[in-house]
């Protein structure tokens, strides 16, 4: 679902119920999201939700962990947390770059990461040549994008999120597009598009997890420890 730019930043306050884990809680956890239907969405209400968003709650339910998540772009989530502005953000793959500042959890969410290939590319796509000669698209700035432009795939455009990308492969300005399977299918189904319509082809399964900044970490060193043992239980 997508918002008028009213929508910038959502915030969400969630005292959680107190329970037996409460005696480690901080006094309030400040995580940053962005909207990526379907694992994080909010509704013309201002209600939150998506899979991620879901877990990340029961999670700290469990924990007994006051909470307050803000949706915002997903380059200010990241800087936020790098400064220390911010406790964490989710959902997001590991990296190098990440792992300098952050933390990360057990994944929040497992997913499949595919290449859908539009119905008019005839080119063998084992062929090494491929990467050179076809048009390659992810989100801009995200590990993926950043993963074809790093191998050397023709990257030529900078879709903001997964329906911008769907549209420039249906519309021919791209001939591939890498992302996460539920993602791109919760496009596609938005915009009516039969599953079977894109050949895949599959890139392995990522982890998305919710990253900490270290400096939270430092000051709270057994709270990755609890989260992922209370995450375990939210599936």
């Amino acid at each position: 679902m997508h918002f008028t730019q009213w929508v910038k930043k959502i915030v969400v306050l969630a005292m959680s119920l107190i329970g037996v884990n409460s005696a480690f809680a901080i006094d309030r956890l400040y995580l940053a999201t962005q909207i990526w239907e379907p694992y994080q969405s909010v509704d013309e209400k201002g209600n939150i939700g998506g899979i991620a968003v879901e877990r990340v709650q029961c999670t700290l339910r469990r924990l007994g962990q006051p909470y307050e998540i803000q949706f915002m772009s997903w380059d200010k989530a990241q800087l936020l947390v790098e400064t220390s502005k911010m406790h964490g953000y989710f959902s997001g793959s590991l990296s190098k770059s990440r792992a300098a500042y952050a933390v990360p959890s057990e994944p929040v969410v497992s997913e499949k990461l595919s290449l859908f290939v539009s119905p008019n590319v005839t080119t063998n796509m084992s062929d090494e040549t491929s990467k050179y000669n076809l048009r390659f698209g992810a989100k801009f700035n995200t590990n993926k994008w950043l993963s074809l432009k790093q191998q050397g795939y023709n990257v030529i455009k900078k879709p903001r999120d997964a329906p911008a990308l769907l549209k420039m492969l249906l519309q021919g300005e791209l001939d591939v597009a890498l992302e996460y399977e539920l993602v791109f299918e919760h496009a596609m189904r938005e915009q009516n598009i039969p599953m079977d319509y894109f050949k895949r082809i599959e890139q392995g399964t990522q982890d998305l997890a919710v990253h900490f900044s270290k400096g939270f970490i430092r000051q709270n060193p057994t709270f990755v420890k609890r989260f992922n043992k209370s995450l375990r239980l939210c599936f």
